[in-house]
């Protein structure tokens, strides 16, 4: 995977609180604007995008999310 897809991952699971309201915020929106006619749809696909960056509903990480985070910081010689 190319360093910036990484580093996006990065930040993703270390502000999974912040993606996880802005996925909120765009699936909302384009329901707003499709008049509800894909509701399902448009939840799936944010489930879907939540479970790649290992994230729950309420935005909190799940534990892989966690361990994984917790690993590449210690790969990478600490917390940011």
């Amino acid at each position: 995977m190319p360093d910036f897809m990484d580093e996006a991952k990065n930040l993703a699971d270390q502000h999974s609180d912040i993606v996880d309201k802005g996925m909120d915020q765009a699936t909302q929106e384009v329901e707003n604007k499709t008049g509800g006619k894909f509701d399902s749809q448009i939840q799936g696909a944010e489930q879907q995008a939540e479970g790649r960056m290992g994230i729950d509903q309420q935005g909190q990480q799940d534990q892989q999310g966690q361990q994984d985070q917790q690993g590449q910081q210690d790969q990478q010689g600490g917390n940011y």
